[in-house]
């Protein structure tokens, strides 16, 4: 059993806090959130105690013992937070992104690499059965090498708060989900990023919330990413629609259904694999046993900066109007 603080409680935290508390392998040292407001009630919706909620990070780690700190605020916050957790040798499972900005980023890598205490991301878009099904069958010999992927990502929430006043809201909050499920399902990185992104007339959020791009990857693949926050018609999944054309058929997600298509026949529906845990039950469980037995989780900060690394990628695409090469 590992002890944690939680740091932010509303929004997002609520989540967390059904899991935490959920769980046989993680209990809650202590809590911090610097609105009283959403302390007192969040103290009464969960049955908190009031006496271990902390206006600040530091005053928690000077009054608890704790084997990590879960950071669930704002992305501007990420950066300060996980250093001064990771500064007092205490692990950090983060929300993503990993930071609001690369320089912030590395900053947090460069310190848990300096420190050598875990830090880790939270993108739990990898720990569905959906995610897991779907990298299995690309593995596998049955449809051989990728050559294209199309993604198509349509939704239209109304979260407010600092979503709605990112300017870059769809990339930064959403698409980092779907780059790191790039990355995941093909197992590499992106050569270049070319892309464009606006606001439509009617959107609600400050920034812009629709983007089109195309990122290359070695081996001459190519894929090509559609996305919109603001979108008033029919919905995608979360997790989107993806086609994966390869050089012995094509497999198709579509509403988290999963089909493949070989030689003119019919689709054939691709069984879902099984999961005792999924999204952020499943990261809590690899952040415990990261902790306890010193084993590398797969979305450790080192790893996640590449990631995140696609999205201010293609930020700089967006502003500069010209291809970026990763990393460049």
């Amino acid at each position: 059993m590992i002890r944690v603080i939680q740091v932010g409680l509303g929004g997002m935290g609520n989540a967390w806090l059904r899991v935490v508390q959920a769980s046989d392998e993680v209990i809650y040292a202590g809590f911090v959130e610097v609105d009283p407001e959403i302390a007192q009630r969040q103290a009464a919706t969960y049955a908190l105690d009031p006496g271990h909620i902390f206006p600040t990070l530091e005053e928690a780690l000077s009054s608890v013992e704790a084997d990590g700190v879960i950071v669930v605020t704002p992305p501007r916050f990420h950066r300060d937070i996980s250093i001064a957790a990771l500064e007092a040798g205490v692990a950090v499972l983060s929300e993503k992104p990993l930071a609001d900005t690369m320089e912030a980023a590395r900053d947090v890598v460069r310190v848990s690499t300096d420190t050598g205490v875990l830090h880790m991301v939270a993108q739990n878009y990898r720990y569905t059965r959906v995610a897991r099904t779907v990298r299995q069958a690309l593995l596998g010999r049955r449809l051989g090498a990728v050559s294209n992927v199309a993604i198509e990502f349509f939704r239209g929430p109304h979260f407010g708060g600092f979503r709605e006043q990112m300017p870059y809201p769809l990339v930064v909050d959403m698409a980092i989900h779907h780059f790191d499920l790039l990355r995941f399902f093909l197992g590499s990185d992106p050569s270049t990023v070319y892309g464009k992104s606006w606001n439509p007339p009617w959107s609600w959020f400050a920034g812009d919330a629709s983007a089109s791009l195309v990122l290359s990857f070695a081996r001459d693949l190519h894929v090509a990413y559609n996305g919109s926050w603001c979108s008033l018609g029919r919905e995608t999944s979360w997790n989107a629609h993806w086609r994966f054309d390869c050089e012995r058929g094509t497999l198709v997600v579509r509403d988290d259904v999963i089909t493949v298509e070989q030689g003119g026949q019919e689709p054939a529906v691709v069984p879902l694999m099984p999961m005792p845990r999924v999204g952020q039950a499943y990261l809590l469980h690899e952040f415990h046993d990261a902790v306890t037995t010193g084993m590398q989780p797969a979305t450790t900060c080192q790893d996640n900066v590449k990631s995140l690394q696609m999205v201010f990628d293609s930020i700089r695409s967006f502003e500069t109007g010209e291809p970026v090469t990763f990393g460049g």
